[in-house]
């Protein structure tokens, strides 16, 4: 009797609660609140970090871009053509195709110069207050300035209106600015260490998105229109692309915290081993007001040098007088004999060089994993210089080819420049040194276009490669300041490394 009350004693004590398994807890009836709360965390950081990607802009303005810029030359021509219509008909050709260049050298000019005015205080403004400033205010002179060409198209007003509407465009800031900040946001969502790759990635979606749009642009013109007014259907689609590229820059998109972010105060730091997304958080102004001050301070000793920023812009360029050149002359160099291309051999030529984006992309992918950033630009100098002076030497179609596949890596050196930039200077001013780069090279750009212009003309006769040789010497030249940065970025890191040890 009283061994069958001392078992049943243990079998009670065994089965009580501090004799249960710890792991075999009953089963909940619904998601534990802790994990509910992690879920809904990681979400919404994930959709912070998609508000963060300045592609779609990239990509629905260059769109935009690519259907106005077809539009605008047929429109003009189309308006010369009417007017001129009295001339005699042997002359009626050769006074369309002046007329039709007079207007793009005043139109280009104006467009090109008027940001002057007011790109850096825009940039500065954007470095002070919000940057994203520089990027939907130049995109609403983009918006406005594009409707005038659909007015004049609607209203039959003089062609002279689209002065107006560059000179619009570019005191909003123009393409100048809004690169700028493009290219501000980029760096300010990268690492250093991945920040090569970022750019050129941007500018693999610029590409991308403007061989969509050239090859769609010329069908819309031609098979879409308002009675005889060709160009409504098309200038509206570009319309329509730069309002949704405003509304997403302006309510959607969100500026990047930078990546590696300096901890916060002991007061108010959290444990080591959790992970704070702090590069997703929204809050334009507090990223604005922070930005790069962690990145700069991660640098160590290492200050800003002056010698290497110098370097970096007379690079850049160099390599945009080399670029910008002899893509001006190439167009009429391709028109004129020996090979006498039509609009079928012009527009596999424009593939062709569209393809370029994705090379250079690939190029990037691959060399940032082995190579330092200056070995990059010296190998897109020379792939450039090299298919350059080939296509100096160009009398057959497969020639050309050649030329542009020697020229694979021609878009790597500007954005890996602008990142090396970025990585010697507070993230405070991207704004502001980039802008100054794209006025730098805005000011080279209109000053070469209309230098080589002139020199192709007078050497037509002679030797009209000429103007090849001189991008290639161009090219060869910029090699020099690159190569004085990679000497002084290892001399520094040598220097570092006998400081650790």
């Amino acid at each position: 009797m009283h061994t069958g009350v001392a078992v049943e004693t243990e079998l009670l004590d065994l089965l009580s609660p501090a004799h249960l398994p710890a792991a075999l807890p009953s089963p909940p009836t619904s998601l534990p609140v802790a994990p509910r709360k992690g879920l809904a965390a990681a979400i919404m950081v994930g959709g912070m970090a998609v508000r963060t990607w300045i592609e779609p802009v990239v990509a629905g303005a260059q769109v935009a871009s690519s259907f106005y810029d077809t539009g605008l030359l047929l429109v003009v021509k189309n308006y010369y053509n009417r007017t001129s219509s009295t001339s005699p008909a042997h002359m009626l050709e050769d006074l369309q195709q002046k007329a039709v260049s007079d207007f793009f050298i005043i139109y280009n000019l104006v467009l090109g110069l008027s940001p002057l005015l007011t790109a850096y205080g825009l940039a500065k403004l954007g470095d002070k207050k919000n940057r994203k400033l520089t990027i939907f205010l130049p995109l609403l002179g983009y918006l406005v300035s594009r409707s005038l060409l659909l007015l004049l198209i609607l209203l039959e007003w003089p062609i002279e209106v689209m002065y107006g509407a560059a000179a619009l465009n570019g005191l909003t800031g123009g393409f100048t600015t809004y690169w700028a900040g493009v290219m501000a946001l980029g760096s300010l969502g990268s690492s250093e260490h991945r920040r090569s790759l970022r750019l050129i990635v941007i500018e693999l979606t610029y590409g991308m998105a403007g061989f969509l749009g050239s090859i769609v642009s010329g069908h819309i013109f031609v098979h879409s229109h308002i009675s005889y007014r060709q160009g409504t259907v098309l200038v509206a689609c570009s319309i329509a692309c730069y309002a949704f590229c405003f509304l997403y820059s302006f309510f959607v998109l969100k500026v990047p915290m930078p990546e590696g972010t300096c901890p916060a105060s002991p007061a108010h730091s959290k444990p080591k081993d959790i992970d704070q997304p702090d590069s997703q958080l929204p809050e334009d102004e507090r990223t604005a007001g922070n930005s790069g001050s962690c990145e700069d301070e991660g640098r160590g000793p290492l200050a800003p040098s002056k010698l290497i920023i110098a370097m970096l812009f007379c690079g850049a360029v160099l390599y945009d007088l080399a670029v910008v050149g002899a893509m001006d002359v190439l167009p009429l160099f391709l028109l004129k004999k020996p090979l006498s291309w039509g609009p079928v051999e012009i527009g596999y030529g424009n593939a062709a060089g569209y393809m370029i984006f994705i090379t250079s992309f690939l190029g990037v992918f691959v060399f940032s994993k082995y190579l330092r950033d200056t070995t990059m630009i010296i190998i897109g100098i020379l792939s450039f210089s090299i298919g350059i002076l080939i296509m100096a030497f160009v009398r057959q179609t497969f020639l050309f080819y050649i030329a542009r596949a020697i020229m694979l890596f021609a878009l790597i050196p500007l954005p890996i420049i602008r990142s090396l930039l970025s990585k010697h200077v507070q993230g405070s001013s991207y704004g502001k040194v980039f802008v100054l780069l794209q006025l730098s090279l805005v000011i080279t750009g209109v000053a070469t276009s209309t230098a080589y212009n002139k020199i192709y003309q007078h050497i037509l006769d002679w030797f009209s490669g000429f103007c090849f040789i001189l991008s290639c010497v161009a090219g060869c030249l910029s090699i020099i300041p690159i190569s004085i940065v990679a000497y002084k970025q290892h001399s520094r890191s040598g220097s570092l490394e006998i400081l650790a040890e």
